[in-house]
């Protein structure tokens, strides 16, 4: 078994390698063009007729598909059954978008009140991370204690879910450069981007260039990843760990690139991401400390 699922992530780790050689090249030039405003990011991938797929959509999925086919191998290694993973995904999935779009909405409750019907139409734009990521530990919590006999419990999972979330949210935001959102101040730093008239916010509509700050993120997301994922496989004494050490390193990252953008939530005249920033160090510093020096058992 251990043979056919390491031969399987061979074969499917060079096919990925080479579409990865025949397409970064044309991509990476295309984005260069982009960025100086010789191009133009078209958020539709597909349109057939009336339907439309978008490539934030297409990101999302292709993050949980790669998501999971990391996390299923050391969730196998500590003995889960596939089954109770996959249905857990199911779950997050759904509770996770329902989170995303609860907690944009809390945060403009006078724009919804005023139009209701946009609640629904989260293709208009409204989606949070830090609400997907409650509802999918939500979604971890609910199965782990509702499903009898679960082969995995909550911290277990969570460390997984930290395993390979960032690298998720590091795809996720070139979403962002898709819809050419998520951007950050203007400026006329060498990497700064060109971003489209009708995408500015009215207050800089003079100005041509802005912080890249969903590529900014990206980037942050990507060394948490690599940080996180080599702890909990290597490092790891209890579980809980990997989970702490993710709350303590996207945030510290999501706290300073939030302060460049243009288009926070606010509580009052805080930024209501760093506010979630700053509570999480708290309580991945408090968990990492708790779940390190604790012989935590598995609940």
């Amino acid at each position: 078994m251990q043979i056919r699922l390491r031969r399987r992530n061979e074969f499917i780790f060079f096919i990925s390698s080479v579409i990865a050689a025949l397409i970064l090249p044309f991509f990476f030039n295309w984005v260069e063009m982009v960025f100086k405003g010789n191009a133009r990011p078209n958020p539709i991938a597909i349109s057939i007729g009336v339907i439309e797929i978008r490539w934030y959509a297409l990101i999302i999925v292709s993050a949980i598909i790669i998501g999971y086919l990391i996390a299923v191998n050391q969730a196998k290694k500590e003995g889960a059954n596939e089954d109770d993973l996959i249905s857990n995904l199911v779950l997050g999935i759904v509770l996770g978008l329902i989170g995303a779009r609860l907690y944009y909405v809390l945060f403009n409750l006078s724009y919804y009140f005023a139009n209701p019907a946009e609640i629904i139409r989260t293709w208009h734009g409204g989606l949070a991370i830090h609400g997907a990521v409650i509802g999918a530990i939500l979604s971890v919590f609910l199965y782990t204690r509702l499903k009898k006999n679960c082969s995995y419990g909550f911290w277990q999972a969570l460390d997984w879910f930290a395993m390979v979330v960032p690298l998720g949210q590091a795809m996720g935001r070139w979403g962002n450069f898709m819809n050419q959102e998520a951007f950050g101040t203007p400026t006329n730093l060498p990497w700064k981007m060109y971003i489209a008239r009708s995408h500015r916010p009215l207050q800089y509509l003079q100005y041509k260039y802005f912080h890249p700050t969903f590529l900014y993120e990206s980037i942050w997301d990507i060394i948490t990843f690599i940080v996180v994922y080599s702890y909990v496989k290597k490092y790891r004494r209890h579980f809980g760990e990997g989970v702490s050490l993710y709350f303590i390193l996207y945030s510290i990252g999501r706290f300073f690139v939030e302060g460049l953008r243009t288009d926070s939530l606010y509580w009052g005249k805080i930024r209501v991401a760093q506010l979630m920033s700053a509570l999480l160090i708290g309580l991945g510093v408090l968990g990492l400390f708790f779940f390190r020096l604790r012989n935590v058992e598995r609940e």
